[in-house]
């Protein structure tokens, strides 16, 4: 439901819509409290002073209530896809058979990657996923933080910071910072539950479908300790079924067209779509008194928090024909089509102690210990290892990943009265310690092994990871800030602040911000910031190892490799030690608020982003053949890749966010536009070492396809407007979203480099809920009703009828989808 300042809405054009002047349309609503909260919401992100609101912030906030979230969350039942439907900036594709990508899905702001955007949660570091992907779209060679490991149900409201604040929180807020505030009412409670599931006319199959069945429950409750304390805790299951968006197959041409095979032709073999999942997450938040504890002081409060979630999910792979070199007929006499499975387990768990300090109380004072876990097991079924023959098993576990961040912070803040101002300053400053680790673990012996039957070694939709390529990697960190912001004039609010960070693996980081509030009219407001942020490489980025092995000509056996930066060979080849990310970010907007009812501000940015890593290139040569095997003493590597800083990119756009409301046929109707707009551009790419220069391979480390992934598969643009009605019994939302197009380009070798644009398409959600009575209300609705599908891919993209649809286009390519749920608040 887009019915917050995260839309953007002309108040006199709405008003016209509503058959109101403007201006009798604004003194008409100027007195109705209700739909002003959020615009009166102090701001806990991006700043340290306790009177920041929504339109008085010097940098651009969302604020996403726990209602929106609910309304939006309805289609995949997930937060990444309710933020993309809440916030135009945020981007999340539907990847499929994209190997992990199918399992921990990642998403954009701003169309930077995902990596560059800081999740916080109760304003603590959330941690990043374990899996590394390195076959999907966006993201690839990332491990992002996975949105959906976070229950919805356990939001009270999110805080969307879109600006650079690395001064303020270190590494990875480039594209700006996400913190999820979990609920912390001390009574009540709630009980929901969902079903749903897609009905589509699927034009490729000329047939309609019906799958992707869901079914959800959800359960909370809040207690008091104490006088003053509380605990607030819930539950949630779900179950999704997978869904089939396969074309009619036409056989690839290289494939033995032999009668087995052929009897295949016209079926939908593939099964590109949403991957089935069952999951369960558990979470609590709580505060209470720690008065009389000495130091701490007497209102010293403590507070904990945790989230855990388990989340099994099974992916689509490629289908392996009858009468292929991928398969062995004794076990899968009709072929078969391998699935991925993964299961990840996911944790965070936070405490601390937060109070005042000082004979005066004057410092405010908040010490707390941060521990995040990810654990992703990856597996595979229904698939074989063709070079063992009949005697292959049938299902492979492929690796374990890991990953961990144990920290610990204090924060100290204070008004400080200053010569000259009217109104103290806000004085904050802190310090960060965090331990970060990532392991991986070989997968069965199976999943790689080279057996003496021909045919490709290693699990089919695999391999697994070798236990060569086992890692355990760790690093210490240690940061401090200060931050003063302050009204220096009854119009103008300034504030600085500036941040050390030092890495135990890759060095130090300073970043700086200055921002600042003008104040033009009663109604009218500049704002601005300007400042240099950064990213420290993963671990997984340094030291990832992965390899996979063939055959060749005459049986030899082959290696493509991607190698860690700091290996022998990497280093041989050229490969230089990762640095950090830097980024120099620059915004400058206008609010805009002339009732306690309508809001519009409009905010342009522009982001340099220095040394951006990506994974460079596939790189072979037979001299680079030789040189490994002569100085390495490792035969047989046909070709190697390795993470580098390879490019340096510009991304500029707006955003434009609003709202208005007025009182309508006994009850209230909000009208919400948003827009956004964003453009990236690449320089400095990074060409070949001189090292491969002399192995004959000169060419750009990020090639065509890394080009396209980082610049334009990704809309440029989405528009987004909603009108929501609701009275003590009713609440009717419609919202219709333009997706902006998006571009694949796909680079098969010798100049064959299939490109298209799909164009922009327009989705129609719809909801409407009843109340029944006071605690228990229904409701119905549909995402993308009108049945929308992106652009029909190219033959050259489509892979010969299987894949239709493209996954780049945020309307996804699974139509359209219904549901009800009921929820009872007590």
């Amino acid at each position: 439901m887009l019915h917050t300042p995260t839309r953007i809405a002309c108040a006199a054009l709405l008003a016209n819509l509503a058959g109101l002047s403007p201006m009798n349309a604004l003194a008409q609503v100027a007195d109705q409290p209700a739909a002003s909260a959020q615009l009166d919401q102090v701001l806990v992100t991006g700043t340290r002073a306790k009177d920041r609101t929504l339109l008085n912030s010097a940098v651009p906030v969302d604020v996403l209530s726990q209602e929106d979230l609910q309304r939006a969350v309805a289609g995949d039942g997930n937060l990444a896809a309710a933020l993309q439907t809440l916030l135009p900036s945020f981007n999340f594709p539907r990847q499929s058979n994209s190997g992990g990508g199918d399992h921990v899905r990642a998403a954009q702001l701003r169309g930077l990657s995902p990596d560059q955007v800081l999740v916080l949660v109760n304003g603590k570091r959330r941690h990043n996923s374990a899996i590394v992907n390195l076959e999907s779209k966006t993201g690839k060679g990332t491990n992002p933080v996975d949105f959906n490991a976070i229950p919805v149900s356990a939001i009270k409201r999110i805080e969307v910071l879109r600006d650079g604040a690395g001064a303020q929180y270190g590494s990875d807020a480039i594209a700006g910072v996400i913190n999820i505030i979990l609920d912390d009412a001390d009574n009540g409670g709630l009980v929901a539950g969902g079903v749903g599931g897609f009905h589509t006319r699927f034009e490729p199959s000329n047939e309609t479908l019906n799958d992707g069945r869901s079914r959800e429950l959800q359960g909370k409750l809040g207690l008091k300790l104490g006088d003053s304390g509380f605990v607030r805790f819930g539950v949630e299951a779900a179950h999704r079924d997978h869904t089939n968006r396969a074309g009619p197959d036409q056989i690839p041409p290289w494939e033995d067209q032999s009668p087995a095979n052929l009897a295949f032709q016209g079926k939908r073999n593939y099964a590109p779509g949403e991957p089935e999942s069952d999951q369960l997450a558990l979470w609590f938040n709580s505060g209470f008194t720690l008065g009389g504890l000495g130091a701490l002081g007497s209102d010293a409060r403590g507070y904990a928090f945790g989230t855990w979630q388990q989340r099994k999910s099974e992916g689509a792979a490629y289908f392996r024909y009858p009468d292929s070199f991928a398969n062995v007929k004794a076990i899968y006499p009709n072929g078969y089509r391998p699935a991925t499975t993964g299961k990840s387990q996911d944790l965070q768990l936070a405490s601390g102690v937060r109070g005042s300090l000082g004979a005066d109380k004057s410092w405010d004072y908040d010490v707390a210990l941060n521990l995040g876990r990810n654990e992703f097991n990856y597996g595979l079924r229904n698939s074989l290892n063709v070079s063992l023959g009949a005697a292959s098993p049938t299902q492979f576990h492929l690796g374990d990943f890991q990953t961990q961040q144990l920290g610990i912070s204090a924060d100290f803040s204070r008004e400080l009265a200053l010569p000259g101002l009217s109104k103290p300053a806000t004085l904050a400053l802190g310090v960060e310690a965090r331990r970060e680790s990532f392991r991986t673990k070989a997968g069965d012996e199976a999943s790689y092994a080279v057996g003496s039957f021909d045919g490709t070694p290693g699990a089919q939709a695999g391999p697994g990871l070798q236990a060569a390529d086992a890692v355990d990697l760790s690093r210490n960190l240690v940061g401090a800030y200060v931050d003063l912001s302050a009204d220096l004039t009854p119009s103008l609010f300034a504030g600085l602040a500036l941040r050390a960070d030092h890495y135990s693996d890759f060095g130090s980081a300073l970043t700086a911000k200055l921002s600042g509030r003008y104040v033009l009219t009663q109604d009218l407001a500049l704002r601005g910031a300007l400042s240099n942020n950064f990213r420290a490489p993963s671990l997984a980025q340094t030291g990832f190892s992965f390899t996979v092995t063939d055959r060749g000509d005459g049986g030899t056996l082959s290696q493509v490799r991607t190698l860690p930066v700091q290996s022998d060979i990497a280093r041989a080849l050229g490969a230089e030690p990762l640095k950090a990310e830097t980024a120099r970010n620059a915004s400058l907007g206008l609010t805009w608020q002339p009732s306690r009812r309508a809001s519009l501000s409009i905010d342009a940015f522009d982001v340099k982003v220095k040394d951006r890593i990506t994974l460079s290139e596939r790189l072979s040569s037979d001299a680079l053949t030789a040189l490994i095997q002569s100085q390495f003493g490792v035969a047989g590597v046909n070709g190697v890749n390795f993470f580098t800083n390879a490019v340096d990119t510009h991304t500029r756009g707006v955003d434009l966010v609003g709202q208005f409301s007025h009182a309508l046929a006994g009850g209230e109707l909000r009208w919400t536009l948003a827009s956004s707009f964003n453009k990236t551009t690449l320089s400095n790419i990074q060409q070949s070492s001189a090292a491969l220069k002399a192995l004959g391979i000169d060419k750009p480390q990020v090639g065509l396809e890394e080009s396209n992934t980082l610049t334009d598969a990704a809309p440029r643009d989405r528009h987004v407007i909603s009108a929501q009605w609701s009275n003590s019994g009713w609440n009717l939302l419609a919202r219709a979203t333009r997706h902006g197009s998006a571009t694949r380009v796909f680079d098969f070798g010798d100049g064959f480099t299939p490109t298209q644009t799909y164009a922009p398409v327009w989705q129609l959600d719809l909801e409407a809920e009843v109340k029944l009575t006071r605690s228990f209300s229904v409701s119905v609705g549909g995402v993308n009703v009108t049945d929308r599908y992106p652009t029909r891919s190219i033959d050259d993209i489509s892979y010969f009828g299987n894949f239709p649809y493209d996954v780049l286009s945020p309307v996804g390519f699974n139509g359209a989808y219904y549901y009800a749920r009921a929820r009872y608040n007590f």
